[in-house]
């Protein structure tokens, strides 16, 4: 299983747009092929930090999904609405 997770802090103001366009593209992902989870996770102690956690069967799944309408339309929407750029680090599911 090929894993990344993508850590992502949110400028306070657009904190409800993120959430919104995220579990949109949340929606479409798991629909993908060779998609086995697409987990969005918010801090408890900060709002605006978020981790997703990305978990396709192969390497070529999970750059399928970087090609899909709907992965490329969240890109462009989130852009400006992070404090910073995100970070993506991949792993190799061990279990399950």
């Amino acid at each position: 299983m090929y894993v990344t997770l993508v850590h992502v802090q949110v400028k306070p103001e657009h904190l409800g747009d993120f959430v919104e366009a995220t579990v949109e593209n949340h929606k479409k992902s798991i629909q993908e092929a060779g998609n086995v989870r697409f987990d969005v996770l918010q801090s408890a102690d900060d709002p605006c930090r978020f981790i997703i956690y990305e978990a396709y069967e192969s390497p070529e799944d999970a750059g399928a999904h970087k090609g899909t309408e709907h992965y490329l339309k969240w890109r462009e929407a989130v852009a400006d609405w992070m404090a910073a750029p995100r970070t993506g680090v991949v792993y190799r599911g061990i279990c399950p």
